[in-house]
């Protein structure tokens, strides 16, 4: 059951992260959130895609959102953002878990992971894609990280 918009799930990550958040940054913790979940209840967070682009999982949409941004920490949405309790609470436990690292980490660390690795198997490291990372390989990686 899809609970939240990507945008939405976005905004509530920027206003609660502890270190400021890039677009880029973003990304990542969008990638951990939808990966995490699925792994632990077998269903997605939002609907919108996630790509394999060359600098790791990005939800076109919310990328758009804020492009202008580029490099630079996006500030915070005054309104507030709710999500379920129970989202809120599995977004924080997310950002607890890799909210210290830098953009660039994450990107490193993504880019050593099976759903990004099979989307964009065949690709040159420098060549742009649009190859959907799937909520089954999602699903399979992080549920077997959470089990072992």
């Amino acid at each position: 059951m899809i609970t939240a918009h990507s945008l939405n799930v976005a905004k509530f990550i920027i206003q609660k992260a502890k270190s400021p958040v890039s677009n880029l940054k973003l990304q990542k913790l969008l990638y951990y959130v939808q990966g995490w979940h699925l792994g632990i209840y077998g269903e997605p967070v939002f609907s919108q895609p996630i790509q394999a682009w060359i600098h790791g999982p990005v939800v076109p949409y919310v990328f758009g959102k804020f492009k202008e941004y580029k490099w630079i920490s996006i500030p915070p949405d005054p309104t507030t953002v709710v999500l379920t309790q129970n989202l809120e609470t599995h977004v924080v436990k997310v950002l607890n878990a890799y909210q210290h690292l830098t953009a660039a980490q994450l990107e490193a660390i993504s880019h050593k992971e099976a759903p990004w690795l099979e989307a964009r198997k065949g690709l040159a490291p420098t060549q742009a894609s649009t190859a959907e990372i799937t909520h089954a390989s999602m699903k399979r990686y992080f549920g077997r990280k959470l089990n072992g």
